[in-house]
């Protein structure tokens, strides 16, 4: 691949893939393309219970995360303990109002919105308001994408069907590349 889509923690891993693919076309010809990030234009997604930190599925607090098999019940409690604070009022200011503005980036991203235009839907409602039509926004998202999951979890031989697809198809693109790379080092 030449470009690859990452989240900006994981940029290093891309770039040892990077140093190792011209460090190999140094020595032995191009073979590797060096691989480029795509980062999305989302901002990082932060806990619901401490916005100061990133959302992370290893959180130790439940209602730190959201998840995507989250039932539509989960979601909403888990938004609305969201941590905020006393202002009532719904703006995107990060430094001073993380909570609220991860709120705001959470319904900019499951609404495919812009942070302006979330903050703009919000006039006139206070935190709590607010709160609920994030909820909604995260539940219209989710809940297809949760469904399909609970769907395929159920249909093992269908996952089984397609794990050998996949690995079959690797291995045909795998191939060539690997009898280049033995020709290319002299083990063939």
């Amino acid at each position: 691949s030449t470009h690859v889509p990452v989240g900006e923690d994981q940029v290093q891993h891309l770039d040892l893939a990077q140093d190792l693919a011209r460090i190999f076309n140094y020595h032995y010809g191009d073979v590797f393309p060096e691989a480029r990030a795509l980062l999305s234009s989302t901002r990082k997604v932060k806990s619901l219970r401490d916005p100061s930190a990133k959302m992370s599925k290893s959180d130790t607090q439940a209602m730190a995360t959201i998840s995507i098999t989250d039932s539509p019940d989960d979601i909403a409690l888990k938004i609305r303990r969201a941590v905020t604070d006393f202002t009532s009022e719904v703006t995107f200011d990060p430094e001073t109002r993380p909570g609220v503005s991860n709120l705001v980036t959470i319904h900019a991203a499951m609404a495919t919105i812009t942070v302006q235009e979330a903050v703009s839907r919000a006039k006139g409602l206070d935190t709590g308001a607010y709160k609920t039509l994030v909820s909604e926004a995260v539940i219209q998202r989710l809940t297809p994408i949760r469904e399909e999951f609970q769907r395929l979890r159920a249909d093992r031989a269908h996952l089984q069907n397609l794990l050998e697809l996949g690995n079959r198809r690797a291995r045909e693109l795998a191939a060539p590349v690997m009898a280049e790379v033995r020709h290319r080092v002299g083990f063939s």
